[in-house]
């Protein structure tokens, strides 16, 4: 059967500013074709969407599913560092969405995100939260950027903040192994759950 995930997340999944095409959704799906040509990729990105929003509509998203996702791509986090949440409630909705996915027997990968320098003094109490919540579900975490992608005006749109399609295209390059091991292509030894 083809591989079918699920990319929950924000603006960056949802592909603020992009052409449909262009998104991170259709960018991955596209790449995931190349070795399964059946491959399916669901956008159930929601720009501005926190880590609250996007627990709070997750029953809704998994009973709209065609079948059980081979994997769950969760991106999530970067409006709550943005909007002053207390790190506190993202830890606790990360977890309480991993645990969801997990109950529901879906592999989840976790994406991590880089802070952008002017935020760094905001993001301390973020270090370590990804890779903690994933380790205690057992899930899979990876940066959702390669390293030099957000701040670099060659690769956001105007407002400085959201990547444009050449970034997205990066992304998902950078992205790609960590989704093929999640969903069983390659070793287990080069998992990412084995970088903790």
């Amino acid at each position: 059967m083809y591989p079918f995930v699920l990319a929950l997340g924000d603006s960056l999944t949802a592909g603020y500013g992009l052409p449909a095409t262009a998104s991170f959704s259709v960018k991955l799906q596209h790449s995931l074709r190349e070795s399964h040509a059946t491959a399916l990729v669901q956008n159930a990105g929601v720009s501005g969407d926190t880590t609250e929003d996007a627990l709070r509509r997750l029953p809704r998203v998994l009973s709209s599913l065609v079948r059980k996702p081979d994997l769950a791509i969760v991106e999530l986090g970067a409006n709550d560092l943005l909007r002053g949440l207390a790190p506190v409630r993202t830890r606790t909705n990360l977890d309480q969405i991993l645990a969801v996915l997990k109950s529901c027997g879906i592999a989840t990968l976790l994406a991590t995100f880089e802070v952008p320098p002017f935020f760094r003094t905001l993001a301390a109490p973020y270090e370590g939260m990804f890779a903690d919540v994933a380790a205690k579900h057992g899930a899979d975490h990876a940066p959702f950027f390669p390293p030099g992608v957000l701040g670099n005006p060659q690769l956001t749109l105007p407002d400085g903040l959201h990547p444009n399609g050449k970034a997205i295209e990066m992304v998902v390059t950078h992205f790609l192994p960590s989704v093929l091991s999640a969903i069983g292509d390659r070793p287990a030894n080069l998992s990412m759950r084995n970088e903790r």
